[in-house]
């Protein structure tokens, strides 16, 4: 059975570099905070960034010192077991519930579950209808 929660994401992007995840990585572990979840790629020279991690408002203060201005988005945060067709069962409700999902990502890892992070059309009606 799947669990979803709201969760906080930090997002910005910026021109990309050799040695810019490093960058953010050092920032963000010099204030102590833990990333919990990243998804970071480049297109046409420009570096985006999504993580989440135990502690959004330090995170946000250390990447402001690097002048890396960082948005905090809403996310549904879906745990749910490692097999075959938690997905398909995840987002058969969100699509029921009339939703749209903008993106996902997550990892299965080597555990017996799986995490999730999904930005929809409606964060709070997707949890209600995940956790039914």
């Amino acid at each position: 059975m799947a669990n979803a929660k709201r969760l906080k994401q930090l997002s910005f992007s910026m021109a990309n570099k050799a040695g810019l995840l490093s960058e953010v990585a050092t920032a963000i572990s010099n204030a102590k905070v833990n990333i919990n979840s990243i998804c970071a790629y480049e297109s046409e020279n420009i570096a985006y960034f999504k993580l989440t991690m135990d502690s959004p408002a330090k995170a946000k203060k250390a990447l402001a010192k690097l002048k890396i201005w960082a948005t905090e988005d809403d996310l549904v945060a879906v745990e749910m077991p490692n097999k075959v067709g938690q997905l398909q069962k995840v987002a058969k409700k969100i699509s029921d519930a009339g939703l749209n999902i903008s993106y996902v990502y997550g990892t299965t890892g080597t555990g017996r579950s799986s995490i999730c992070m999904l930005k929809t059309s409606d964060n709070r009606t997707a949890i209600r209808e995940i956790n039914k």
